[in-house]
């Protein structure tokens, strides 16, 4: 019997990444086999890349990156009921077991036994094809596109993050950093009714982008914010911060921004372990704080709203390019952030 092979895209060390002939993954009995449409260059792809590790998790040997993905179901394992072949699917990269407590608990993201694609010394799906568990797979309604079938995976960081932050529609919201994630955030609220949604950044691009979408945006190079933020809710304050920058000031900065009686959200992760805090403006304001760790039980709900709102999340899509030019991908989104925001590849493309 023949042997088929398909094209990935394997990292074998630090900045060497090739396009490589791999044998096409066969689907286990609860597993589906999914053709790739497209897939998103992310943040900790950029960062395995150009350092070989983050935080614990550190590339030892050959690993193929990304887990930002749509594609079809080509083929099923025979115990999988859930999906079809022909249909259109969202993939959820990160499988938990199921059985631990915090999985057993809803917080499945906790799971210390998590495979997740792409993660040393697990395969991402920068490829043709790839093979998951069908219970992490969402099918996707006839009009929502395969580019915002990838993008609910970093839009689900978002949604995760207004969970944690009791955001609701009455929120006066503000988003630190607008990033793929503070943008993807930012739209995340606007798919919740939150309407007074403000925003910083030091680069114009990005600025431009959140404006385009509906975004009050604070330029911190040029503005006090604390001074603007009081102007503009009139004094009444920020219910909410989400804090996507991972800058360490920024960080810092959370808990003189927001009003007594808020909620703040870490979502960027600072290059230091430990970043300093008032503690006693925290404590006298009783701020509530809440870290972030990639999101659960988000697909289905991201999907509904979605696929009923008017919220283009693709704008943040400034660049498709073929897996065939993988380097060219990766150099984009590590080289021009000052024009890029999310990088889009095409196997098939």
């Amino acid at each position: 019997m023949t042997t088929q092979l398909m094209d990935a895209a394997v990292m074998d060390k630090p900045m060497s990444i090739a396009i490589k002939q791999i044998e096409i993954p066969v689907p286990k009995e609860d597993e589906a086999l999914v053709k790739v449409y497209c897939i998103g260059v992310c943040g900790s792809d950029v960062h395995y890349y150009e350092h070989g590790k983050i935080g614990r998790y550190i590339v030892e040997k050959p690993i193929i990156l990304g887990h930002e993905l749509a594609g079809e179901v080509v083929q099923i394992g025979e115990q999988v009921t859930n999906v079809s072949v022909g249909d259109r699917v969202a993939v959820e990269p990160g499988v938990t077991c199921g059985r631990c407590e915090h999985c057993k608990s809803g917080r499945y993201n906790l799971c210390p036994d998590v495979v997740f694609m792409a993660t040393p010394p697990v395969d991402g799906a920068w490829a043709e094809y790839v093979t998951v568990r069908s219970d992490f797979l969402f099918k996707l309604p006839d009009t929502m596109s395969y580019e915002e079938g990838a993008l609910l995976e970093p839009l689900s960081v978002g949604f995760h993050a207004m969970k944690r932050g009791r955001v609701t529609a009455a929120d006066r919201l503000f988003i630190s950093g607008l990033g793929p994630i503070g943008l993807l955030a930012a739209q995340s609220a606007q798919l919740l009714g939150v309407t007074e949604i403000y925003a910083t950044d030091v680069l114009p691009f990005r600025q431009s982008l959140a404006k385009e979408m509906g975004i009050t945006v604070i330029d911190p190079s040029k503005e006090n914010v604390k001074a603007r933020i009081e102007d503009l809710t009139e004094g009444k304050g920020i219910d909410v911060i989400v804090e996507t920058s991972g800058n360490a000031r920024a960080i810092s900065d959370t808990v003189n921004l927001v009003k007594r009686g808020g909620r703040i959200v870490y979502v960027g992760m600072p290059v230091a372990d430990e970043v300093p805090i008032n503690m006693n403006q925290l404590i006298d304001s009783e701020l509530d704080v809440y870290g972030i760790f990639r999101y659960v039980n988000t697909y289905p709900a991201a999907i509904q709203a979605l696929s009923r709102s008017n919220v283009d999340i693709t704008k943040v899509i400034t660049h498709k390019v073929s897996l065939k030019n993988i380097e060219e991908g990766i150099d984009i989104a590590r080289l021009q952030k000052d024009t890029s925001i999310k990088v889009m590849i095409y196997p098939n493309l």
